[in-house]
């Protein structure tokens, strides 16, 4: 379920709010290999499943960063504020990855509102994501995401 704002400035003080959680989303190793494509990283471990199988992970994991990535998926379905001229990703403060994604598992993000400052022209809010194994008590990324509502 979606947070839904009118405008930035509703966003202040909601410093603590659990946005929820996303739907799932597989990864697949064609996503895995789109990425591999996309940022040239092609090591074994990410595109060559028959290797993998024989690794420490028993199959393909994604890369970290295809992980990460999949955290600006997540953030319109927790997030949102109508009234703006534009939303912008400002970056992110600190990203682990704790535990490995295993090609044709479902990930989801779950999220909290942690900061929300007033900044010329619109309010910057920190999101705190976390991204979910099924089936895992350890997440596969634990992400402080920078965004910027402007009006």
């Amino acid at each position: 379920m979606t947070m839904i704002f009118d405008t930035p400035k509703d966003l202040l003080g909601t410093e603590g709010t659990e946005l929820g959680r996303t739907d799932w989303q597989e990864i697949t190793q064609e996503r895995i290999n789109l990425f591999a494509e996309a940022t040239g990283d092609h090591q074994w471990i990410h595109t060559d499943p028959g290797r993998a199988k024989d690794g420490p992970f028993g199959a393909t994991i994604a890369h970290g960063y295809l992980t990460l990535s999949i955290t600006n998926l997540f953030l319109p379905d927790l997030l949102q504020v109508t009234q703006v001229s534009m939303g912008i990703n400002y970056g992110v403060n600190k990203v682990r990855f704790p535990n490995p994604v295993t090609v044709g598992s479902r990930v989801r993000g779950h999220g909290a509102i942690t900061e929300a400052t007033e900044i010329a022209g619109g309010v910057q809010v920190i999101v705190s994501l976390t991204v979910e194994i099924e089936n895992s008590t350890k997440p596969a990324c634990v992400v402080e995401s920078i965004s910027r509502f402007l009006t």
